[in-house]
């Protein structure tokens, strides 16, 4: 038994280690997206192109200092500020050509993207279902997918032969909205799609521009504007990305360059927009959002866990049917990057079974969708320690108990409570009586 609890302190230790260093790490990593204020005064949050950085000199940062701000380890916060509680969804593809310029199965390939995601709407199994927890519905929907034709005004900026700045990008907007009589408020949000040697900077200085322009660094961006009669429209900014090294290019599993364009931007843009819209709901102190969390940390925390292979490519999302490859969105519930809502958890197992009615006997829960802020109950009473090893192994101490019965061993997380199974049954006993 001496040697057990050794080796269980021992094994805590280096899990207290491993966490810390972690923090460390995440504290001291550079950020890939940032909500920076460009010199109209207008906010913009970026999704920065892995291993890019914005810094104050190349733009006037947001509240927080310069760009390119380390990440933070504690998650997001409610901030005051609004959230799409439902969300439509409209891809504006603006190409004077009439949709031509866009490769074949570009423009599909995004638009079965949105049907998809609309298709599952208030499901679990994808990243949309981690939104509820910041009070924004999985109650998603396709507008339309509409081919704006109007010619592109000329140049605002100097970093690509066509670079439309911020504020060409809001009045194109305005104008073909508004013609169109699409609605303005915060249940809709505008994805501005434009194809390749298109791109954009968020103002006329040319100094933060998308990463096909010269010196360019950002893949998308989501932002809002304010209209004078009381509406809204909320929108993105969805430059050409394929083979820019926004999205993970060696997975295809659609097998057209739509799969980048949605690893690389419009997912992240949209999560963003439906829980921070006006920048000023879920974000953490430095103004990170819930995708920027999980954006440039390596493959394992960006993508998760891969649910098998198509055409060659690794997957980790299924919806409707169909197969994605794209980033986890951070979830404040398990304190980690996910790929879909919270498991029910479950016991498989409990080691020892027994112990007495003093409590204090250390049991080794294994299972299922634990996570750390786990609570662990024993016939309803909270366990007095619970300590987290892993999402199938948490460690709890049993707390006193009045009589020597049976009772039942509950788990309690975000995604609901233990069901009772005759695996969870932990048998109070009296307390041996001293030796004389």
């Amino acid at each position: 038994m001496k040697h057990e609890l050794i080796r269980r302190l021992a094994q805590r230790v280096a899990l207290a280690a491993t966490l810390a260093l972690a923090a460390v790490a995440l504290g001291a990593a550079t950020a890939q997206a940032v909500i920076v204020t460009n010199s109209a005064g207008h906010r913009l949050s970026l999704e920065l192109a892995p291993g890019h950085t914005i810094s104050a000199a190349h733009t006037k940062a947001a509240k927080g200092g310069g760009g390119g701000r380390p990440l933070s380890s504690k998650g997001v916060t409610d901030n005051g500020g609004p959230v799409m509680t439902s969300n439509t969804n409209y891809a504006i593809y603006w190409d004077p050509s009439g949709g031509s310029a866009f490769p074949a199965g570009y423009m599909s390939g995004i638009d079965r993207w949105f049907e998809d995601l609309a298709h599952d709407s208030g499901g679990v199994l994808n990243t949309d279902s981690l939104l509820v927890q910041y009070g924004a519905n999985y109650s998603s929907h396709f507008g339309q997918a509409i081919v704006d034709t109007d010619a592109y005004p000329v140049s605002g900026c100097t970093a690509a032969v066509k670079c439309l700045t911020d504020a060409q990008l809001q009045v194109e907007l305005r104008t073909f909205l508004q013609a169109r009589g699409l609605p303005e408020d915060l249940e809709h949000m505008y994805f501005l799609i434009t194809p390749k040697e298109v791109e954009s900077c968020t103002d006329g200085e040319s100094k933060s521009c998308s990463v096909g322009a010269k010196g360019g660094k950002y893949c998308a961006y989501h932002s809002y504007m304010e209209l004078a009669g009381g509406g809204l429209i909320v929108y993105a900014d969805i430059p050409y990305t394929a083979g820019l090294g926004c999205g993970d290019e060696q997975n295809r599993p659609n097998g057209n360059p739509s799969d980048e364009a949605l690893a690389g931007g419009i997912v992240h843009e949209h999560s963003e927009g439906v829980t921070d819209p006006t920048l000023k709901a879920w974000h953490d102190s430095r103004e990170n959002e819930v995708a920027d969390l999980c954006r440039g940390k390596g493959p394992t925390t960006e993508y998760g866990n891969e649910l098998g292979k198509v055409n060659g490519s690794k997957y980790n999302q299924v919806i409707n049917g169909h197969f994605y490859w794209y980033q986890q969105i951070w979830s404040n519930e398990t304190e980690s990057c996910q790929q879909r809502k919270l498991e029910q958890p479950t016991i498989k197992k409990m080691k020892p079974k027994k112990g007495s009615t003093e409590g204090g006997t250390e049991v080794t829960i294994t299972g299922t969708g634990f996570t750390p802020s786990a609570e662990v109950t024993f016939g309803g009473v909270k366990a007095t320690h619970v300590t987290f090893e892993s999402s199938t192994s948490i460690i709890v101490t049993s707390p006193p108990h009045e009589v020597a019965e049976p009772v039942e061993v509950r788990v309690t997380t975000g995604g609901g409570t233990s069901p009772v199974t005759p695996k969870d049954l932990f048998k109070y006993k009296a307390p041996k009586a001293p030796k004389k």
